[in-house]
């Protein structure tokens, strides 16, 4: 996955009830742009460039998907959802909501409709005040001076005042503080591991993945299934058991949790599928011998979607030895799990139908996941 955008932007307002406007933008800057990482202090400053009420404004830092254009796009579309109505005149006018994107990653934009860096934010101190607290050392793409030298440099003689009302911060809302490691499972292209990707960036959690691409037996067993199943799924049981020992065993220290793209238990499902009853009863011995002493997830999550969306999701990504996997084998895979999920005891675990949303290119969808695997 590719990493996201870095994006910096200011927020205003002196109509109304300035706080409300303000937070609620930021809401939905989260909702519909990407998560917020820092906000600043909000600050009283007198109108610019025209008489009015005083203004309060904020910046925040927070990173997205979505190209420069796209989020423009989005921030009118909010200032409009927030009552903020634009005119023709060139003159500067009360507003409750004012969103200007500062800057985008280290790209320089001119474009009729979009200017990167914001041409006037280094000649304004309610623009730099609150960006020189989340990003001092930020340095202007163009100027290439810092934000804490922008700020000393400045002309501005307006008076700006801090004060003692923070926004919330609405990334704070999922709360994953007692869990120590999340298993994502589900069946092929289900979306477990761009899910485990999601949270591992979003959440600071140590990423766990499954090697399954450096398995030589894989496209062999699509190829033919009964000569190779054993032989995959033996070679699968050892190759989970040294990677889940390895990885469950390293702390890492600048982590909060641990979250996998797949379970242990994964190999049981698939080796009942896959294995004649005889193959499969010595294969739960050798199973059990060794998971044994394995730590189990404090929270597994099942993605379950229905046949049609996953073998959609299979022919997406590509992968040539998964295009002519027959849906009558994921049905039994979808079935395997949920008839192991329903007999099990030890494993915290939430089932989550996914079959109508796209968490992947769908922020909302990602949103309500996220508030899925978060319920208590």
């Amino acid at each position: 996955m590719n990493p996201p955008n870095h994006i910096y932007i200011a927020l205003g307002s002196n109509k109304g009830d300035r706080l409300k406007h303000l937070q609620n933008a930021v809401d939905l800057i989260f909702k519909d742009i990407g998560k917020v990482n820092i906000i600043a202090k909000v600050y009283n400053t007198p109108a610019f460039g025209f008489e009015g009420d005083d203004f309060l404004n904020t910046c925040l830092f927070a990173e997205t998907d979505y190209s420069a254009e796209i989020v423009l796009d989005k921030l009118l579309d909010i200032e409009t959802k927030l009552g903020r109505i634009r005119t023709t005149s060139e003159t500067y006018e009360a507003r409750t909501i004012d969103l200007d994107l500062l800057f985008f990653n280290d790209a320089r934009i001119d474009s009729e409709f979009l200017k990167i860096p914001h041409p006037e934010l280094h000649k304004r101190k309610f623009v730099l005040y609150p960006l020189h607290d989340i990003a001092s050392k930020l340095k202007h793409p163009v100027l290439q001076q810092s934000i804490a030298e922008l700020l000393e440099l400045c002309e501005d003689q307006s008076d700006i005042e801090p004060i003692k009302i923070w926004l919330k911060n609405p990334s704070k809302q999922f709360n994953f503080s007692n869990q120590n490691y999340i298993a994502i499972e589900g069946n092929i292209g289900a979306g477990k591991t761009s899910l485990a990707h999601k949270i591992a960036y979003d959440f600071n959690a140590k990423l766990i993945l499954e090697r399954f691409a450096d398995n030589p037996f894989l496209p062999k067993f699509y190829e033919e299934p009964q000569r190779y199943a054993f032989t995959l799924e033996m070679s699968f049981l050892a190759d989970r058991y040294q990677q889940i020992s390895d990885d469950l065993s390293q702390l890492d220290l600048f982590k909060d949790f641990m979250v996998s793209d797949y379970d242990i238990y994964k190999s049981l499902i698939f080796s009942k599928i896959t294995l004649p009853e005889d193959e499969f009863k010595l294969y739960r011995k050798l199973f059990y011998l060794m998971y044994k002493d394995i730590a189990k997830p404090d929270l597994y999550v099942y993605l379950y979607q229905n046949t049609q969306r996953l073998q959609e999701n299979i022919k997406k990504r590509g992968r040539d030895y998964e295009q002519n996997i027959d849906s009558e084998y994921l049905e039994k895979i979808n079935s395997g799990y949920l008839e192991f999920l329903k007999n099990q005891s030890e494993l915290n675990v939430k089932i989550i139908d996914i079959s109508e949303k796209d968490f992947v290119l769908n922020r909302t969808d990602y949103l309500w996941l996220l508030n899925e695997i978060c319920k208590t």
